[in-house]
């Protein structure tokens, strides 16, 4: 889905996975600035929305998902995950129940493989799946954010900010009347200073979700039986994840950040060393400067000095080893 917000003054269009969208209008700290001062929006029309109807929806979608959702009240808002047969994140949805539909958005260009998992799963349950992307898009107000809320628009509200589920035809009417927009670049950097993990950046095929600190904000531990709960319950229970998220300080005195895959090494053994984890994400913050996301082996020592490629790295604990 290309954004009508494209458009805009100073507009420069994001790549890969974001591509649709803004990476940013022309002043990256200015937009992020403004984000962190609870003003503006961000763009997020890219994302897949889904929905789920019907009277039993609550039900059945607590059996499929990490989440616990059987008596969720309208308007609360939850994340939660599906996992495949041996406990690996395959899905990562961001929800809210209007008190008769379930809304979900999603990472771009996930949402068909997830309904077809839905349908896959309805057997003689009371429920209705959709894919909603080409007639709503997703909208995201800061947290501490006085805009209006258009009448009609679906809100989901978190301790980040507050996602709008908006009429697509609505977009541009809204973004003329609650700018400055902000380019998800900004809205990146911000993520990873909160240390949230991002389906298809922070994961890969062997990512559990231990690994990331999901447990507890999309897995709840004491739910009934979900596909991979086995894995999730033993790691739990009996072992620690391999790998663990750290959040890297970067050196500042290097023009090009780290990309995504840049092999993480101690710094003590230098860039010919063992590689000890990855770089997921990394950003540019307009306080912080060069940040990154990275998973690593669990037994990397937390008080290590580290490098990003041949970039000098300082570690800060997400998840405990």
């Amino acid at each position: 889905m290309k954004s009508p917000l494209l458009s805009l003054p100073g507009a420069v269009p994001a790549e890969g996975r974001d591509e649709g969208v803004a990476a940013h209008y022309g002043d990256l700290f200015r937009e992020q600035r403004s984000l962190a001062g609870g003003t503006g929006f961000v763009d997020l029309s890219h994302r897949g929305v889904v929905t789920v109807t019907g009277d039993d929806r609550l039900s059945w979608l607590h059996l499929l998902l990490t989440q616990h959702v059987s008596d969720l009240p309208a308007g609360q808002a939850t994340e939660a995950l599906i996992l495949t047969a041996h406990g690996h994140v395959e899905h990562a949805m961001y929800l809210v129940d209007d008190g008769e539909t379930m809304w979900m958005h999603v990472e771009p260009g996930t949402q068909g493989d997830l309904l077809a998992y839905l349908e896959s799963m309805k057997f003689f349950y009371r429920v209705e799946t959709a894919d909603r992307t080409e007639d709503v898009a997703v909208v995201h107000l800061p947290a501490g954010s006085i805009a209006d809320v258009p009448e009609g628009a679906v809100v989901r509200e978190t301790s980040h900010g507050r996602d709008l589920f908006l009429p697509r035809a609505e977009l541009e009417a809204y973004a003329a009347a609650h700018g400055p927009a902000a380019g998800i670049l900004a809205y990146e950097a911000l993520r990873v200073e909160a240390h949230r993990p991002r389906l298809g950046f922070e994961t890969d095929h062997r990512t559990i979700p231990h690994e990331l600190g999901w447990i507890g904000s999309a897995v709840h531990l004491q739910k009934g039986c979900y596909r991979g709960q086995e894995t999730v319950a033993r790691v739990q229970n009996l072992g620690k994840p391999p790998r663990r998220l750290v959040f890297l300080h970067l050196d500042g005195s290097d023009v090009l950040l780290p990309g995504p895959g840049t092999p993480v090494r101690l710094a003590a053994d230098g860039e010919e060393g063992r590689q000890l984890g990855f770089v997921t994400t990394s950003a540019r913050h307009h306080e912080l400067g060069p940040i990154a996301l990275a998973l690593v082996k669990r037994n990397v020592p937390v008080d290590a000095e580290l490098l990003a490629g041949n970039t000098a790295a300082a570690q800060e604990v997400v998840v405990e080893p």
